[in-house]
């Protein structure tokens, strides 16, 4: 904004009625419309009401956004946004199907007997300093004698009566995701390639025959998928690349029949693998719920401008390169593990610089891609770390991706990929132990088979 004076304020996200988190995002959008720049988002967490017991479970976050507004401005424009949005204020801190209330404003002390900045309560409530501290963990309240870190303030909260539960949302009709959740079940990604050159599945999937394709969904589907994953080019190691035209006719087609023509998927996720923004943009307009780029929108200048237009639920996989160079670059001086998190987590902020909001943000370490076999089992083996240890990459879900690989092979000896069931079992159940909440394999049903007895044992 040139020539204005622009302020950094912090905004409390909560709702309890009708569809939470689709209100929590056209609140977002419509702070966008007004000229509050939403800069950074908080995961969402289902919370537990507070104060008056008898209501709904909130949806909770925070937002960082960049106004020219004065605090008194910015708090007319929240007010007028929540009484657009439907907001009838019945009861005090009773049910509300979006409420907007601002946290801070710079480093300043506000008093007006509307507005009161910081927030009087902020410091006592768990379902505000949870997700603030995504965002700003070790600043300080602005007030004096408040000198002690946002984080330190929630560490010293008595813990919840009911966990706050991460929710990342998928679409209205498929359940939203749970990363924190010890009792959620793993879900079923089936691998569907449309392409005649993928690594052990290359040309059994024909992009133009609808029969077979609809027989092949409904199986994956009768064998336990919850998402299918489709795909129109390889992205195996030394793999050529295909136009954007030829991407383009195999995958559009197909989503659209599946979206049409087989009943039995109206709840099931779409993904739709690939790399390019345009291919991304299209498979959304004809039914695609996910955008799965192994790049994480290094590939695709246009890519994280299209995911966070779409609004759609994105995975971000770790990758270096491309699928042609990709073997040659794996040096990681300080482990693969926070060598990995660190890269990650750089996709995350350039993602959420871009708009892409965190609750719909899911992880994937790419195993294999610019990977050893060492750095492939270093990876499944200290998944719970990644997902727990490193600031800023709490709270996603995560994806893991052993089908079949590589290093499966090396180890069993087995070369054919299509063989390597056993050992991706394997893989399988170790990625639920370490707290995947979503396993992308080729043998459905074997797999189901391998997640629903891992999630027995360990998902209590």
């Amino acid at each position: 904004m040139d020539g204005v004076t622009t302020h950094r304020a912090f905004i409390a996200l909560g709702s309890n009625v009708g569809e939470r988190i689709e209100m929590i995002e056209q609140a977002c959008l419509e702070m966008e419309r007004a000229s509050i720049k939403v800069k950074r988002t908080s995961s969402l967490f289902e919370t537990a009401p507070m104060y008056v017991l008898d209501q709904d479970p909130f949806m909770n976050g925070v937002c960082e956004v960049e106004t020219s507004l004065s605090p008194m401005e910015l708090l007319n424009t929240l007010q007028s946004i929540e009484k657009e949005l439907g907001r009838k204020k019945l009861i005090d801190k009773g049910p509300r199907s979006i409420d907007l209330d601002i946290l801070l404003y710079d480093q300043e002390v506000f008093e007006h007997e509307r507005l009161s900045i910081p927030h009087k309560l902020m410091l006592e409530r768990d379902f505000v300093l949870r997700p603030l501290c995504q965002l700003i963990p070790h600043e300080r309240s602005p007030l004096q004698g408040k000198n002690l870190t946002y984080l330190s303030y929630l560490n010293s909260l008595p813990p919840p009566e009911s966990k706050p539960i991460a929710t990342t949302h998928i679409s209205p009709s498929f359940p939203p995701l749970h990363s924190n959740d010890p009792k959620r079940s793993t879900h079923i990604m089936a691998i569907l390639n449309l392409t005649p050159d993928s690594f052990s599945d290359g040309g059994v999937h024909s992009p133009n025959d609808y029969t077979a394709l609809t027989t092949t969904v409904r199986r994956f589907i009768d064998s336990g998928a919850t998402i299918i994953d489709i795909g129109g080019e390889s992205t195996r190691p030394g793999s050529a690349p295909v136009t954007e035209a030829e991407e383009l006719a195999r995958v559009i087609p197909a989503i659209r029949h599946i979206r049409t023509a087989i009943p039995e998927a109206d709840h099931i996720a779409i993904s739709i693998d690939t790399y390019r923004a345009r291919v991304a943009e299209e498979a959304c307009a004809a039914g695609a719920d996910i955008i799965n780029d192994v790049s994480a929108g290094l590939l695709d200048p246009d890519m994280l401008a299209v995911m966070a237009r779409t609004g759609k639920t994105v995975i971000l996989m770790h990758m270096r390169g491309n699928p042609s160079n990709m073997t040659k670059l794996t040096e990681y001086p300080d482990g693969v593990v926070p060598g990995v998190a660190a890269e990650l987590l750089e996709r995350v902020r350039a993602a959420e610089a871009a708009g892409v909001r965190r609750w719909r943000i899911i992880l994937d370490p790419g195993l294999g891609f610019a990977k050893s076999q060492p750095h492939d089992l270093a990876l499944l083996r200290d998944l719970p770390a990644l997902r727990t240890e490193y600031p800023g990459l709490d709270y996603f879900p995560w994806l893991m991706g052993p089908s079949r690989k590589r290093f499966i092979g090396r180890i069993t000896g087995v070369d054919k990929a299509s063989d390597r069931v056993f050992g991706t079992a394997a893989a399988v159940t170790a990625s639920v132990v370490g707290g995947a909440d979503i396993v992308r394999v080729h043998d459905v049903h074997e797999m189901w088979q391998a997640a629903r007895v891992a999630d027995a044992i360990y998902r209590v």
